[in-house]
């Protein structure tokens, strides 16, 4: 019998929110492929590959609006495709919201991430 601890796709991603909510970029991107794509909200744009990735992440703050808080996560589906139910607020939007981002995955490591959501309540929170 194997002592190998098995993980999942949700634990990676579980794993990627903790190193959001840390700002432990290195982490993060760990777990992504080298030519991972990255759909923002609106779905109009798309970054391609872990550096451009990385780059948007170190000026995270400008790309969120004032107050931005993550208030719960839950994952939907283990393995190849998992999506996170996110739960937010805003200083312009103080009763919340909820936005979702779909992961796939291959070999433990996303190569896509695609966030959906209130695209006009989006802009509104700016």
């Amino acid at each position: 019998m194997s002592d190998t601890l098995t993980i999942n796709d949700a634990d990676i991603v579980q794993r990627g929110w903790e190193a959001v909510a840390n700002g432990d970029w290195d982490t993060l991107i760990a777990d992504y492929t080298d030519d991972m794509i990255f759909v923002m909200p609106g779905q109009n744009d798309v970054l391609t590959g872990r550096a451009a990735f990385r780059d948007v992440l170190n000026n995270l703050g400008a790309a969120l609006p004032g107050g931005f808080e993550i208030t719960s996560i839950r994952q939907i589906g283990t393995q190849g495709e998992v999506v996170s139910v996110v739960e937010w607020k805003c200083d312009k939007v103080l009763d919340g919201s909820q936005l979702s981002v779909l992961f796939k995955l291959t070999n433990s490591k996303v190569y896509e991430e695609r966030w959906f959501i209130d695209t006009e309540q989006w802009k509104a929170a700016f």
